[in-house]
């Protein structure tokens, strides 16, 4: 069903009372999101988190990998020795250097770091998705925000227009002696709140036009206006089943407590190493010159191959009281798991069941804002008949743009709702603002 022709009054209306700011071009939904991905600063600070969680793998693989290290000294002695009552004094130069390669064999903290590692860096990548998909959201909801802002203002100045046109109308009967001053200030009323409300949408709009601009990084002027043949799209997967196992699986707010689960499951692990023997095949070259007393002037130089075995024996209760420490944590990231998934599909459920029941909601409001129209075109007739009074025209009035202005909200609300499922679902992506940017006319 299409909305009688009242929109084109409305954009009128809208145009002369924003005409300074008309010169500039409308702001589409998708050159937001690319000035937002360029210009956020909490998707900024998301990437720069992301690229330093990318490296806990590398940090976790590095304590299974080869250590190789150097060292070198240099020092002069000043000594005496004593060898069979005769003391010599002596005086040196002491030089050694070390050159050490050391390969974990059998480590058991170090293969839990490396595993603890790799669910640290899913984690990061988990949660820089929920960034990605909160930011397609937030700025979804702050440009309809906006964009119902600008609607809000052409409404309630057309309504404003139109108390103002009924006023003169008044103004003209009384002045013909078939007018009452009540009606005059009747409509006198309805036009200073309809201006109250005027000065209400004009304050919304400068609040929601800040919000926006400081995602996308740039003032906002004006914004694409929605399509008048707004179409809901068919629900799919239409089982709210469907949607649940979808949102179990790929929700990356799920997803990312998922992985903290089995970094407090690797964190027992590498807390129990502390009882577990260490074996490491080492490595060493060894130069030095005049090492002691006994041999200055002789220079050595070994290589030399073998297997360190080091074995715990006790340290103070501090391996228990660790391990102990890390199964508490794992059990509570086990129920915060759980209590994410609960909140994650309480959305969902709530997402929906708002999908659904705006679609029905827009179509009861298409009816009501035509069945306003008609209402109104028949008081007013009625009221030349003089069967509806001044108050029954000022009321159907009133009714009209109440009635529009809720089909608009209705609207933005379902294209919020549409993206918030998929978010919920954790499958809203790019696609997703796409299919929502085509409801805007574009102006350029």
């Amino acid at each position: 069903m299409r909305v009688v022709p009242y929109r084109l009054w409305i954009i009128l209306t809208f145009f002369i009372a924003l005409l300074p700011i008309n010169t500039v071009s409308a702001l589409g939904l998708m050159q937001a999101y690319e000035a937002a991905l360029n210009n956020d600063a909490l998707y900024q600070a998301a990437i720069h988190e992301n690229e330093a969680g990318q490296q806990f793998k590398t940090i976790g693989r590095a304590s299974l990998l080869p250590v190789l290290s150097g060292s070198y000294s240099t020092n002069y002695v000043d000594a005496d020795r004593t060898f069979t009552g005769r003391t010599d004094q002596l005086t040196y130069r002491n030089e050694t250097a070390l050159l050490q390669l050391r390969q974990p064999v059998i480590n058991f903290e170090s293969f839990a770091r490396y595993k603890q590692g790799q669910a640290q860096t899913s984690a990061a990548d988990a949660q820089f998705l929920v960034q990605n998909q909160d930011l397609i959201v937030r700025l979804a909801a702050a440009y309809m925000d906006t964009r119902f802002a600008e609607d809000q203002l052409a409404i309630t100045s057309s309504q404003m227009s139109s108390f103002a046109e009924q006023r003169l109308t008044n103004e003209r009967l009384f002045e013909k002696g078939e007018g009452t001053r009540t009606e005059m200030l009747e409509t006198q009323a309805r036009f200073d709140l309809a201006e109250a409300q005027v000065i209400e949408a004009r304050d919304n709009l400068t609040n929601a036009r800040n919000v926006l601009a400081s995602i996308v990084g740039e003032e906002v002027k004006l914004l694409n206006p929605l399509l008048d043949d707004f179409r809901v799209k068919p629900m799919q997967p239409p089982s709210f089943e469907e949607w649940k196992e979808i949102a179990l699986e790929q929700n990356p707010e799920v997803v990312s407590q998922r992985h903290a689960v089995e970094v407090a499951r690797q964190e027992i692990n590498k807390q129990r190493a502390g009882h577990a023997p260490r074996v490491d095949l080492v490595g060493a070259i060894n130069k030095s010159m005049s090492d002691n007393v006994l041999f200055v002037g002789l220079d050595t130089f070994t290589r030399s191959i073998g297997v360190q075995v080091n074995v715990p024996m006790y340290a103070g209760g501090l391996v228990n009281a660790m391990t102990s420490q890390a199964v508490s944590n794992h059990e509570r990231a086990k129920a915060q798991l759980e209590s994410r998934t609960n909140q994650v599909l309480i959305e969902l459920r709530r997402q929906f069941n708002l999908n659904l029941s705006s679609a029905r909601r827009i179509d009861a409001l298409v009816s009501s804002v035509n069945s306003r129209s008609i209402l109104l075109d028949a008081t007013r007739k009625s009221a030349i008949g003089g069967t509806r009074t001044n108050i029954d025209i000022l009321n159907a009035k009133q009714q009209f743009f109440e009635a529009t202005l809720d089909l608009t909200q209705a609207r933005y609300n379902y294209l919020l709702s549409y993206l918030r499922l998929r978010k919920a679902a954790g499958t809203v992506d790019i696609r997703d603002l796409q299919d929502v940017a085509r409801y805007f006319v574009s102006r350029e």
